[in-house]
Order: C-alpha cells, then sequence, then structure tokens
C-alpha cells in the first residue's frame, strides 16, 4: 500500500519526523502494513473499554521523595536546555516542499 504525498505532509506536521527519505517511507509503510492486522480481528460482540485494567482496582502509593537535589546532573543529559529547563522538542524540524517529496514516494 502505497503512502500519498499529502499523507505523509500531514503525518510529518503532526509528528515532526521527516520522511524525506526512501528509507523512511518505507518504514512508514512497513508500521501501516502491521496496524492493518487489526482490521483483521473479529470484534463483534466486544464491548468497548475505557482502560485494558478497568476491572481491576488500582491503588496509588504515597509520593514521597526520595531523591532530590540533582537537577545539575538531570540537567547534563538534556540536549538543549534554557536556563534550568529542558527544550522539547529541540526545535521544529524543516520539512521539504510537496514537490521535493513526491520523488522519493516515487522510488519507493
Amino acid at each position: 500500500q502505497k503512502v500519498s504525498v499529502e499523507v505523509l505532509d500531514h503525518l510529518e506536521h503532526l509528528a515532526l519526523v521527516d520522511f524525506r527519505d526512501s528509507e523512511g517511507v518505507e518504514r512508514l509503510q512497513k508500521a501501516i502494513q502491521f496496524a492493518d492486522q487489526l482490521h483483521e480481528v473479529n470484534t463483534d460482540g466486544v464491548e468497548p473499554m475505557d482502560l485494558v485494567l478497568e476491572d481491576r482496582c488500582l491503588y496509588l502509593r504515597e509520593d514521597d521523595v526520595t531523591e532530590g537535589n540533582c537537577t545539575k546532573e538531570l540537567l547534563e543529559n538534556a540536549r538543549e536546555k534554557v536556563e534550568e529547563y529542558f527544550v522539547a522538542p529541540p526545535g521544529n524540524i524543516p520539512l521539504p516542499k510537496l514537490e521535493e517529496r513526491e520523488t522519493f514516494l516515487q522510488g519507493s
């Protein structure tokens, strides 16, 4: 199943993921094929669920602080930070124009 340029453009803007090469498009097509298997599952007579654990009682634990004062160590893991905050996502990716992507889709 081929992915149209319009769908690819929409997904890139939603996910901030760049599919501009043939490998990215191929990976997306494989993911769609994998997810399409769900259409084969017979769900007749199955009631929709809010949670997969809705028949169990979920207990909350106490919110006790066991460690702290490690801001400096945590911020060392940040790819980009401003003052004492993580920057996420680290900026929007520049997306190519629709015309540029058509060549990748035709080659896949």
